[in-house]
């Protein structure tokens, strides 16, 4: 769907790199969270609206059990009553019931994927938002320092100031400038990679468990 492609689209959005290209930066910025804030609302609708289907679909299946039980119940008392005829319209009626809660079942598994995916995708939204503003202020921060120091550069060549020891303070300025970005955005780097590690830590654990619990299952 195309609520889903464009969530995609937000959480692989690389901030670091969006302001590197932006003309505006901080309006960039911003203008990414609103998206990322009115897209979070869009799906927490959807994922309201797919749980709400979802338990639509297993009330009717239970709705159709019941019935299939019901004229199961009618056949037998028919049999009991020597009503073969009977028996036999009831247990075509049964039937008829079975196969719609089958439909049913399956309209509710695949419905319950949906659901999933709206969830994952969710809480992904969640965490890029809270990433993006988190990371805001310190990437509007870091443009309005470089911002600052081309500007005092270009106020320095406009008086004249030619000077090598001039020259030499500003191509070690630029360095510094360009040191403290490459660290900040490697920081940055290492904490995804972190997060990243540590997700595939929590997600062995849990294959590990569910295994032991198989094991004792079948041992026990």
């Amino acid at each position: 769907m195309a609520l889903m492609e464009r969530v995609a689209t937000l959480v692989k959005a690389n901030l670091n790199d969006l302001v590197d290209r932006a003309e505006e930066p901080e309006k960039m910025i911003k203008q990414v969270i609103l998206d990322m804030q009115n897209q979070l609302m869009q799906v927490k609708t959807q994922v309201a609206i797919a749980i709400a289907d979802q338990h639509l679909l297993l009330k009717k299946r239970q709705e159709n059990e019941e019935k299939e039980a019901e004229w199961t119940r009618k056949a037998e008392l028919a049999v009991d009553k020597k009503q073969d005829e009977l028996a036999r319209a009831a247990i075509e009626r049964s039937l008829s019931y079975k196969r719609l809660a089958e439909n049913f079942k399956q309209q509710a598994a695949d419905q319950s994927v949906q659901v999933e995916n709206l969830k994952s995708a969710l809480r992904k939204l969640e965490q890029k938002l809270s990433e993006a503003q988190a990371k805001s202020e310190m990437l509007i921060a870091q443009h309005r320092r470089a911002r600052a120091l081309n500007r005092a550069g270009e106020a320095q060549m406009a008086s004249g100031n030619g000077s090598p020891e001039a020259a030499f303070d500003r191509m070690k300025r630029k360095v510094q400038g360009e040191h403290a970005l490459g660290e900040a955005k490697a920081e940055l780097l290492a904490d995804d990679n972190m997060e990243e590690r540590l997700a595939a830590l929590e997600r062995q654990d849990e294959v590990e468990k569910l295994l032991a619990e198989i094991k004792a299952k079948r041992g026990g």
